[in-house]
């Protein structure tokens, strides 16, 4: 019964900053690794960032994912941002242990970023 709750998206002007958070409902060391996703109208689901156990900022471009453990929460900073950010932006997880025969991944329910003028 793993839940991830994202927020913090919204609408931005293009250059503009935006943190989102996502907290889960338990110890995100349960999972191997955290990331963040983003898919727009008619494209793929693509890959953001992603973070290990490892507390430590991993800044990729305009963004920076972090974690604090003690929060069970996942931030994703973004900076700069431009019109092709618009997307729903969705937290996921990887567990740590096998269950009915395959590594579970969780995902949130996502959060929408429109950067628009």
């Amino acid at each position: 019964q793993v839940q991830l709750v994202e927020s913090g998206g919204g609408l931005v002007q293009p250059g503009g900053s935006l943190g989102l958070s996502c907290v889960a409902s338990m110890s995100i060391l349960n999972f191997s690794a955290m990331g963040w996703f983003r898919q727009a109208p008619g494209k793929q689901r693509e890959l953001v960032a992603v973070i290990t156990s490892s507390d430590r900022d991993s800044v990729k471009g305009r963004f920076t994912i972090s974690r604090d453990n003690a929060k069970n929460t996942v931030y994703l900073q973004m900076h700069s941002l431009k019109p092709e950010d618009t997307a729903v932006y969705y937290c996921h997880a990887m567990g740590r242990t096998v269950v009915n025969g395959r590594l579970p991944t969780y995902w949130g329910q996502g959060t929408q970023v429109t950067v628009s003028s």
